[in-house]
């Protein structure tokens, strides 16, 4: 037996970047998302990897939703009406994700349910030298708690592939005009075969890292990677870590490619949703390519600058007030400015006042003050 919870806070976002395109026959929703919530506990502030047999203390240390959360809420910050199926705890950890995501991020939680008895996983986080590693725990949710049969109507939605798996829901939803985004996670059983990333036919747009790019076209450039994703999917964008990112359009030829904003990276728990999240905003507001990659690019950078997978996705503020402050340094490259120069038309004239984005803490369940 299941319960779902609440109704969605009416929540209007400080920019949004879809605004010309609402309507009363738009799809309800902009981004459906479907996958594992986690609970994620982060280690930051560590000066080498964890070694056997000593004990080691992080100079800081946050908790946040995880997992999918990590996506769905770097959406939501973007000002993107944001719906997503997930399994839920019934324990404190599964009703702080839900509190956290809902009432916290205005995200859509109806598909949604709590299931009695099944505890949230738990991924904890250590972060070090711009790396980090990984542990976690938890069981499969029930088979009846799975993505919906018949997702809701929406604009996009981003799927997460995994080789030999077939996701229905996939071709449900490109079927009534969702357009498909999807990554893709490091193939274990080392074929390496785009062949078995089934639901890849259905996709508009598919984002791997370079040496997954790499290793499924048999290349040993990231940007010939690029080009040969192109024979099986519209459009191909690679990232490159610390060098940005390349895209290429197979449907008009259009190529481009963005340099790496250089940061001092706090925890990078998530830059790659937050990466995803923004190439989706771009896309669907029918941006041209290279402003799509640079944006996706800095909404990454400022997330890797605070705790957490999912609270660490900046808001319209941050954006805002990092185009401000990069304009005003003298010591900046007039071409590397007029690449972001599109922010110009997104954002106010007036200032952004603060939004009350959640951060992630040392610990949940404090008591609120009244």
């Amino acid at each position: 037996m299941t319960a779902s919870k609440g109704e969605r806070p009416n929540r209007r976002p400080q920019v949004d970047p879809l605004g010309h395109l609402r309507a009363q026959t738009a799809p309800p929703w902009d981004v459906y998302l479907t996958g594992t919530v986690f609970l994620d506990i982060i280690f930051t502030g560590l000066d080498s990897a964890p070694v056997r047999g000593t004990e080691s203390w992080a100079r800081g240390m946050g908790s946040s939703p995880g997992g999918v959360a990590n996506m769905a809420t770097a959406l939501a910050r973007l000002g993107l009406r944001t719906s997503l199926a997930a399994a839920f705890g019934d324990d404190h950890y599964g009703e702080y994700c839900w509190d956290a995501l809902e009432q916290g991020e205005g995200i859509d939680l109806s598909t949604s349910r709590t299931v009695p008895g099944w505890h949230s996983p738990v991924t904890v986080s250590m972060a070090y030298e711009g790396e980090r590693t990984m542990v976690s725990h938890g069981h499969a949710a029930p088979p009846e708690e799975s993505a919906p049969d018949c997702p809701p109507h929406a604009r996009a939605a981003v799927a997460s592939l995994t080789p030999g798996v077939h996701a229905p829901w996939v071709a449900q939803a490109a079927s009534k005009g969702t357009r498909i985004f999807a990554d893709v996670g490091w193939d274990e059983t080392g074929a390496w075969d785009l062949a078995g990333l089934a639901d890849l036919a259905h996709c508009e747009a598919f984002l791997p890292n370079a040496e997954e790019a790499m290793r499924y076209t048999r290349t040993e450039c990231p940007r010939a990677a690029a080009r040969a994703l192109t024979d099986h999917v519209p459009v191909a964008v690679v990232t490159l870590g610390s060098k940005g990112a390349y895209a290429v359009d197979g449907r008009t030829g259009e190529t481009a490619e963005v340099p790496a904003i250089a940061v001092e990276a706090m925890d990078p728990t998530g830059a790659g949703d937050v990466f995803v999240a923004g190439f989706v905003t771009g896309t669907l507001a029918d941006w041209p390519l290279a402003d799509r990659l640079a944006f996706a690019g800095l909404t990454a950078a400022l997330s890797v600058q605070e705790f957490g997978g999912s609270l660490s996705a900046p808001g319209w503020c941050e954006i805002g007030a990092w185009w401000r402050r990069v304009q005003s340094l003298e010591s900046q490259d007039p071409a590397a400015l007029s690449r972001y120069a599109f922010l110009d038309d997104l954002l106010p004239k007036e200032h952004i006042s603060p939004w009350p984005l959640r951060r992630a803490v040392p610990t949940i369940g404090f008591r609120r003050s009244a």
